[in-house]
């Protein structure tokens, strides 16, 4: 504990925590764009949760077919009803290295696969070649 205490008191984290969220902000912002309603019109941490149901599908399907396209992640309860929305964080596409341009284009991505009903290998190529630029072990 002690060595991540002192990671986390050093200027390079403070940057890299301010940089995550600075990420959500642009990822957040550009799922907006794309249609979806992120649950609290924006975010102040490394979370953003969006609703996908102004395009016609809900959490869970929304979650199937970006997984068709490569994306790996989860549904959560919205604050409303009985609704699943979709949770993004931004650690580790920060610490991978990705940058504001990056969220812009995940947030495109999100929104062609969760459109697309049917064959998104397109997207999926993409999102390989994304995940390819900015490897999480690399070297």
């Amino acid at each position: 504990k002690a060595v991540a205490f002192g990671e986390a008191a050093t200027p390079a984290y403070t940057l890299y925590a301010h940089q995550v969220v600075a990420h959500a902000r642009v990822l957040a912002a550009g799922l907006e764009a794309e249609g979806f309603e992120v649950t609290t019109g924006g975010t102040d941490t490394h979370i953003v949760v969006a609703d996908p149901a102004p395009l016609g599908v809900d959490g869970r399907t929304a979650r199937e077919r970006l997984a068709a396209a490569g994306v790996v992640l989860d549904t959560c309860a919205l604050p409303y009803g009985d609704a699943r929305g979709i949770r993004l964080g931004t650690a580790a596409v920060t610490t991978q290295g990705m940058d504001d341009g990056d969220m812009a284009r995940i947030a495109a991505l999100f929104g062609a696969a969760v459109r697309e009903p049917g064959d998104v290998s397109p997207i999926a190529a993409e999102v390989r070649e994304l995940a390819a630029r900015n490897p999480p072990y690399p070297g």
